[in-house]
């Protein structure tokens, strides 16, 4: 979503624009603003984006509604494995994103085989200490605070990064382009990120679990490893709200890193977008 301007004669004209898509076809919807921007644009582009979202979150019910049919239908027994499948696919992807040499068969006899390959014993321990945490996330509900993303950094790199596992960074980095934050910010910001996450009940869970990925990531709260954990938030939040889960695909990571370096309002268009063609299988039923 954006503000756009239109010049007819000496005048300036300002809009309100939004694009989706639609299977193959890009739809553009725009809303007049007037000849100056409004000083109550927040609630205007507010308004205006659950208006644009009413088809996407119709798509969302049936996600969510077919999804928890199917989970439903799955006989206890099962669901572990059904669980260990998800954590190996989500892990090798996530960990592949940041890096890893470990491939998906890897992963699998890493996971489930508990067999060691001959790679790099870093990548080995951090496929099998974030499977572990992901799993553990799912099992067990747990309010979003500042020590539970700690406690997960510190369970997947203690082994691996020692040195800043579990712990805020305490100097400057730069991811790409991107400059984070001051260090010396970082608690606050995450102070007012956790409480954001935490007050928006009312907003649609896919939605809110975009923004809550892009945010962390702008405020790129640890020396290493933020990319994992943002990932994990995401997924957390979509699973405790009864959706199925998204797994951000490493052959698709370029899309998600060009997103990524956008604002936040099209990081979470291509996210909706990404989700739904992810699961349009269930809300085409």
């Amino acid at each position: 979503m954006r503000i756009i301007t239109r010049n007819k004669g000496n005048k300036k004209y300002f809009y309100l624009q939004h694009s989706l898509r639609r299977g193959k076809k890009v739809i553009t919807k725009e809303k007049y603003l007037g000849t100056e921007v409004p000083a109550n644009i927040n609630e205007i582009i507010s308004t205006f984006r659950k208006e644009v979202q009413k088809d996407g979150n119709k798509k969302f019910v049936l996600i969510k509604r077919n999804f928890q049919s199917e989970w439903k239908r799955i006989p206890e027994s099962a669901r572990e494995k059904e669980l260990e499948e998800i954590s190996i696919v989500f892990t090798y992807n996530t960990n592949a994103i940041e890096g890893s040499t470990i491939t998906l068969e890897e992963a699998r006899e890493i996971i489930h085989d508990k067999i060691s390959p001959n790679k790099s014993l870093r990548d080995v321990r951090e496929t099998e200490a974030h499977s572990k945490v992901f799993l553990q996330m799912l099992k067990k509900k747990e309010r979003i605070t500042k020590e539970l993303l700690l406690v997960w950094h510190k369970n997947i790199f203690g082994e691996t990064k020692s040195d800043i596992a579990g712990k805020f960074r305490d100097y400057l980095v730069r991811v790409g382009p991107h400059l984070a934050p001051d260090w010396q910010d970082v608690e606050n910001l995450m102070k007012d990120f956790i409480e954001f996450i935490n007050k928006s009940k009312k907003m649609n869970p896919v939605e809110l679990a975009g923004r809550a990925h892009y945010q962390f990531e702008k405020i790129h709260p640890f020396g290493d490893g933020n990319g994992r954990i943002g990932r994990l938030l995401m997924n957390f939040i979509l699973w405790y709200n009864g959706y199925p889960m998204l797994i951000i695909e490493y052959k698709k990571r370029k899309s998600y890193y060009r997103a990524l370096q956008k604002d936040e309002e099209n990081f979470v268009s291509y996210f909706i977008r990404r989700y739904l063609t992810a699961h349009k299988k269930r809300y085409l039923k």
